[in-house]
């Protein structure tokens, strides 16, 4: 089950596109979007970088499912 995150209202916060926020990671704008919509888990190492890039905690960023 994919990890729910709340990248989608952080870059909106920002009024980044989704090409912007990609630019920042260095990934693609397709791989932002697949994390937003819950298609794709990032890595470890991915998800750090998107921590650091908002300068929050992983958890801020990345919810743990309660159910």
């Amino acid at each position: 089950m994919p990890v729910k995150n709340r990248l989608r209202v952080l870059r909106a916060e920002r009024e980044w596109s989704q090409q912007d926020l990609a630019e920042r990671l260095e990934v693609s704008r397709q791989s932002v979007n697949a994390i937003e919509t819950g298609k794709y888990d990032p890595s470890l190492p991915l998800a750090f970088r998107i921590a650091d890039v908002f300068d929050l905690a992983i958890e801020e960023i990345f919810l743990r499912d309660a159910g």
